[in-house]
């Protein structure tokens, strides 16, 4: 029978507990409240060392019905309870894997690193796609994670997966493979000028008519342009594109 203590692992253990000060940890707490009140962004801070939520937002894209308390009350047995049962077994397979790596890095190198997957919820009756991008917040000296930020949003994919993990300012990241249990070393997909000129003017609100004007060119030109766009990032339409070029910091 899969309980939650599957998520908590040697790899994730926290065990310099004496380092632990949580007069700093309501300091964090205060940081994501104020940044999920002013972006609209779905946030929750996990504490590896009590394994729970030490904080959740309020968030209607995982919670359905659920409170921010009842998610805390539920840790992380709300995947056991709200994932479908195939996907948990991936969960915990990247879990182990992305912990394996992280406690590969130089420790002082651990906060430039993120992580994120998609993976389906269970919201009433609706089975949704959501992003997780989860990243340190606390190291002890030893480097373990003792608390993490969590952002949730949808997925611009249609699978679960995608499990990529990466350094800040750094063009090469990883994928990890579910098959081999490997991560392949990747390089960022790089736009140029005049794409990133298109994706900005997009994101103003611009029409590919008044794109076109103001970049001088043919419609059917922005039309390659914008197909180009979508073949580099691997995605469907120009929302999913400036999606994925603002998380990637390609603009």
């Amino acid at each position: 029978m899969k309980t939650a203590d599957k998520f908590f692992t040697t790899d994730n253990e926290v065990k310099l507990s004496e380092e632990l000060d949580y007069s700093h940890a309501d300091e964090y707490i205060r940081c994501a409240e104020a940044f999920s009140r002013t972006s609209y962004q779905s946030v929750y801070i996990i504490d590896y060392f009590k394994k729970n939520f030490l904080y959740v937002s309020p968030n209607p894209i995982i919670l359905g019905e659920l409170t921010p308390d009842d998610m805390k009350e539920l840790g992380y047995q709300f995947y056991l309870n709200f994932v479908p049962e195939d996907e948990q077994e991936l969960l915990f397979t990247l879990n182990n894997a992305g912990f394996a790596f992280f406690n590969s890095i130089p420790i002082d190198e651990r906060k430039d690193w993120h992580i994120s997957y998609d993976f389906h919820i269970f919201n009433g009756s609706r089975k949704l796609l959501i992003h997780h991008k989860l990243t340190p917040l606390a190291l002890t000296s030893d480097g373990r994670v003792w608390l993490a930020l969590c952002l949730v949003s949808f997925s611009t994919h249609t699978t679960a997966g995608h499990v990529e993990l990466h350094r800040t300012g750094s063009p090469d990241y990883y994928t990890f493979n579910p098959t081999t249990l490997r991560w392949d070393k990747q390089q960022r997909p790089r736009l140029t000028e005049r794409e990133k000129s298109i994706l900005t003017l997009s994101i103003q609100g611009y029409t590919m008519s008044e794109i076109a004007d103001k970049l001088c060119l043919s419609i059917d030109t922005i039309k390659k342009y914008r197909q180009r766009i979508f073949e580099k990032l691997d995605v469907r339409n120009i929302s999913e594109a400036i999606v994925v070029a603002s998380n990637s910091k390609l603009l």
